[in-house]
């Protein structure tokens, strides 16, 4: 099956959306940094005790990021939710390696990507009756958002990622996905001033860790 046909990404953000309702953002974040993992188990290759190290450690250090201003609370239905959209990434980055073999650049690629998952996304739209009001999204504040959503945090991240998995492979590339709460937390602090506690600090620094290590392998 090629990879244009196979809408991941949708389910992907489906289940991780639909596990943020029963579960917290902190455990969600959590798990889905677990993604490298299954990227690894489905590639099939031979990874080294570095990686698994590193793994272990930027988790640990993406949890002290996550729980530093909030308590553990386990949700069975939110975290096996979460759990599943982070083996769907998995699948996903598994097959854009896939379809970078078959000649197709990450524009391409993204372009239909998009086009089957919105395809894919239309039933989950109607089956939820989400009232969708197009007065409400034409207002500035919401325009300007769906924009940046789109444009930026969708097109141009799928872009960069499928291109990063065609250059350097699907492994490499997940382990980056490490740095997504370290670059939470830093722009948290720059535009809206929360504060770093110490507990964050360590955190970070633990996370960096891990992934440097984790790539060294």
């Amino acid at each position: 099956m090629r990879l244009q046909a196979f809408p991941a990404y949708a389910l992907y953000y489906l289940l991780e959306n639909i596990a943020l309702t029963y579960t917290s953002a902190s455990n969600v974040g959590v798990i889905i940094a677990v993604s490298p993992f299954f990227v690894a188990l489905l590639s099939r290759r031979h990874l080294s005790c570095r990686f698994f190290i590193g793994f272990a450690a930027a988790l640990s250090g993406i949890a002290m990021i996550s729980f530093s201003g909030s308590s553990l609370s386990i949700n069975p239905i939110g975290d096996l939710l979460a759990l599943l959209a982070a083996a769907v990434w998995g699948i996903y980055s598994m097959l854009s390696s896939k379809a970078a073999g078959y000649g197709y650049n990450a524009l391409q690629t993204t372009r239909r990507m998009f086009m089957y998952g919105l395809i894919a996304m239309a039933p989950a739209v109607v089956i939820s009756g989400i009232d969708i009001s197009f007065h409400s999204i034409l207002e500035a504040r919401n325009l300007l958002n769906l924009l940046y959503l789109g444009l930026g945090a969708s097109a141009l991240c799928f872009v960069t990622w499928n291109s990063a998995v065609k250059a350097i492979g699907p492994v490499p590339t997940s382990v980056y996905i490490y740095l997504v709460p370290v670059v939470t937390v830093i722009a948290s602090a720059i535009f809206i001033g929360e504060r770093m506690g110490p507990l964050s600090i360590a955190g970070t620094a633990l996370t960096l860790s891990g992934l440097v290590f984790s790539q060294r392998s």
